[in-house]
């Protein structure tokens, strides 16, 4: 298996700045569009446990628009293959000093790259 095929993580980057720019943009058609329409999708939240695509587009839906800003401070992209990848960022919101995490599993389908797995969390002081 190859790691860093060239082409796929330029690719699964691509694909990732878009679901990048559609959170912080509240696109939520775009969001729920990257998430893979199954039930065995999963996004643990920092304050929400959804199993399946319609808890999380349930979830998309409800929540506020207001202060999704965020500055990356760090990212890894890796692809396995020309098929599966992973996203893993570290990010603060304005005016906070807590340091978010979050880990994407994406896999290419037929209609594209999906996020079959995702991981969202909040540290209250930046690591070490």
């Amino acid at each position: 298996m190859q790691i860093d095929i060239p082409a796929v993580k330029a690719e699964v980057e691509a694909v990732f700045d878009r679901y990048e720019a559609a959170l912080v943009g509240n696109d939520v058609p775009v969001l729920d569009e990257l998430f893979w329409d199954s039930a065995t999708t999963v996004r643990f939240g920092a304050g929400e446990n959804l199993f399946g695509a319609a808890e999380i587009a349930a979830f998309r839906a409800g929540r506020s628009p207001v202060g999704l800003q965020r500055e990356v401070l760090r990212r890894s992209i890796t692809t396995y293959g020309q098929d599966f990848a992973t996203a893993s960022i570290t990010f603060r919101r304005a005016g906070s000093t807590r340091v978010g995490r979050q880990q994407q599993t994406w896999v290419r389908f037929p209609e594209g790259w999906r996020v079959v797995a995702a991981h969202v969390s909040l540290l209250d002081a930046p690591p070490p």
